[in-house]
């Protein structure tokens, strides 16, 4: 288990990995988080995107080189909620943009396409990014509104876990897909929905070393 409102406790995680594993074949970036408050992790950064962006790029990094050994593939969970995201390089944390949460979400889900989109071109890793849909899990335990309709709905609204966990499996483990690296999934139907910047091909390259310092790894692979 680990925290990924702590970077140190995502380092932590990656070298158990690294020191109990000779191989890996897959890595699920799944963890997630969607918040109506602002609030700062203890690594300075805004736990959106800490949560749903640094830390997977971080573990990401941390296990390329043995990913790439194993020829494994990396799937992380994004959302179609990267449409209405917009990456500011010089307002990641949000502090002067900051409304609802939902703008944040939309960031860091955005943000997490255009890093497997620049994954691909830096490494010869299998990497997509996917749409689940709206999941029927504790995703966003402060908003009223969703609370309401779960409550109004007897948690049955959304899709069942065990549906996108299949979906998952399946984009993760079935080597017969032969959509191009960087590949982002709605649901399993490639080339999604996704906002202009997503293929800003200078930003994704901007945003990998601007994350890469802010996690403290070289931009270099």
């Amino acid at each position: 288990m680990s925290d990924f409102e702590s970077l140190d406790d995502v380092r932590t995680l990656a070298d158990t990995l690294l020191s109990t594993y000779l191989r890996i074949d897959l890595l699920a970036n799944n963890a997630g988080g969607m918040y109506n408050t602002r609030a700062l992790t203890g690594d300075g950064h805004e736990r959106t995107l800490q949560t749903n962006y640094l830390a997977p790029f971080l573990l990401t990094r941390l296990l390329l080189p043995r990913l790439v050994e194993s020829g494994g593939r990396v799937v992380s969970t994004s959302s179609n909620a990267n449409v209405q995201g917009k990456i500011d390089l010089d307002d990641l944390n949000f502090s002067r943009r900051w409304n609802s949460g939902l703008g944040a979400y939309g960031a860091s889900k955005l943000a997490i396409n255009l890093f497997i989109t620049e994954l691909a071109t830096r490494s010869t890793l299998s990497a997509f990014t996917f749409h689940p849909g709206f999941v029927r899990t504790g995703l966003a335990p402060d908003w009223w509104l969703l609370r309401a309709v779960k409550a109004a709905t007897f948690g049955r609204c959304g899709v069942a876990p065990e549906v996108v966990a299949a979906q998952f499996i399946r984009l993760a483990a079935d080597e017969s897909i032969s959509d191009p690296i960087g590949t982002y999934f709605d649901r399993l139907k490639p080339n999604g929905k996704q906002g202009g910047q997503a293929t800003d091909r200078q930003l994704s390259s901007d945003l990998w070393n601007r994350t890469s310092a802010l996690v403290g790894l070289p931009a270099d692979l």
